[in-house]
């Protein structure tokens, strides 16, 4: 196992280097070029389509709203990562990493917009008259046979990587978080969490999505007013706080109190990681959720997509790195999970601890039933319709054993997975990203 576990952290060592970081941000950068910076003009247009999208246009295809498309890609992100994540980044990255979270994720929302263009464009309907898409399909249909061997890649990955980071890890989250806020035993938390995510399983994606067009919006909106009242009570730290992240961002920061000091390069790598561990642009998973959306075009459904990207970094996840630098308590020597419970804690005695630890839970929840959708898409890419019930049986069993296992190896392994999934994403977008420039440049002379 140490020799499993070695060979692991030396190939996590490398797809999350430099390279990975370049390629990354790269094609972000390539596509929010080649877009003219349209996902930053469009902002408000986008969530003014959103809106509009709680119901669905007469005459457009598809399974799910546009709004329930985009709310579960983000019950798929809004997990761990923008409480334990961001913790993470900050105490071993400084303060500075929040500043390369918010710039991979404003690059993120041109790459997460093209995502949702190819998948819709490029989806097709399966034996069950169901819209299934993602990057296995935009490289099935939208490249030549060569490429195919990259689709065949992502489904392996993405199946074999829901396992970790969309399931056990995120259910070993909710019973570790309950456990040391309640006393609850974990094997108790997991049995609740596998019944009640295989009542969701049943109904399918229908179901799926509208639990998390309800239970996404009421706890982002929950987390995000009492992460407003802890700035709110730190208010004259605030100004602090942004000098702070941004120097530190181009300067490191040096030792202070429990905080072991870190490097620009610290404060880049696990910034970036982190951020995309949050919001998964580039990772190829959220467009397997917007494939579904009934849309008339790719374009209009890319543009609610990209929110996903903004709502997960810009807004949640800079409420709980904000809270941890304002509160000091980034320097307290804790880490993940426990420093955002501490920070809370801080500024709201009794009651912040228990804040943070049903957003956790909810937030790991939602992200199960998420990626379930994304790790059944993926196995029904590779095996047929006929896997899709085998799968989720699994899937809700995985559920227990997450809960109750140590999972140290597991969230290397998934991690690792995580970005073994980006590369053959990444080149398809690349790949096909003439085609996602001519469909929005079609669109908008279109509306004109």
């Amino acid at each position: 196992m140490d020799a499993l576990t070695s060979a692991t952290s030396w190939l996590n060592g490398i797809v999350w280097g430099v390279p990975m970081l370049v390629l990354i941000l790269g094609t972000g950068f390539f596509l929010m070029l080649g877009l003219k910076a349209m996902p930053l003009q469009k902002l408000f247009y986008g969530f003014s389509l959103l809106f509009k999208g709680r119901e669905s246009s007469p005459g457009a295809k598809g399974e799910i709203t546009p709004f329930n498309a985009l709310m579960t890609s983000l019950s798929a992100t809004i997990g761990t990562g923008n409480i334990a994540g961001v913790a993470t980044a900050v105490f071993i990255g400084g303060p500075g990493a929040l500043f390369y979270m918010w710039l991979t994720a404003l690059v993120g929302m041109a790459t997460k917009y093209a995502e949702a263009v190819c998948a819709v464009k490029f989806r097709e309907q399966d034996e069950n008259g169901q819209y299934v898409g993602g990057p296995m399909y935009y490289i099935k249909n939208g490249l030549s046979s060569k490429w195919q061997w990259l689709a065949l890649l992502f489904s392996i990955f993405g199946a074999i990587a829901g396992f970790g980071i969309g399931n056990t890890v995120q259910s070993n989250s909710i019973a570790s978080a309950i456990q040391g806020t309640f006393g609850i035993e974990q094997w108790i938390s997991g049995l609740i969490t596998m019944i009640v995510v295989g009542l969701v399983l049943l109904g399918g994606i229908k179901r799926i999505s509208h639990v998390a067009g309800t239970l996404v919006p009421l706890m982002a909106a929950a987390y995000f007013l009492a992460g407003i009242v802890v700035l709110a009570l730190n208010i004259s730290e605030i100004p602090a706080a942004f000098s702070l992240i941004f120097s530190s961002a181009f300067t490191g920061q040096a030792a202070a109190g429990g905080f072991a000091g870190a490097t620009v390069w610290a404060a880049i790598r696990f910034g970036v990681a982190r951020g995309i561990f949050s919001n998964e642009a580039g990772l190829g998973s959220a467009p397997i959720a917007h494939a579904s959306a009934t849309t008339k075009d790719p374009v209009s459904q890319g543009l609610v997509a990209m929110l996903g990207t903004f709502i997960d970094t810009i807004i949640v996840c800079s409420i709980t790195g904000l809270a941890i630098i304002v509160t000091g308590e980034w320097q307290s020597g804790e880490t993940g999970a426990a420093l955002t419970s501490a920070a809370f804690e801080t500024a709201l005695p009794g009651v912040g601890a228990y804040v943070v630890t049903i957003s956790l839970a909810i937030f790991a929840f939602t992200t199960i039933i998420g990626w379930s959708i994304y790790g059944e898409r993926c196995v029904q890419y590779l095996f047929g319709v006929k896997s899709v019930m085998p799968f989720r049986i699994l899937w809700v069993i995985a559920i227990f054993f997450g809960a109750i296992a140590d999972l140290g190896y597991i969230w290397l392994l998934a991690d690792t997975l995580n970005a073994l999934m980006a590369i053959p994403n990444l080149i398809a977008l690349l790949l096909l990203s003439p085609v996602v420039f001519a469909a929005t440049r079609k669109y908008f002379q279109d509306i004109k």
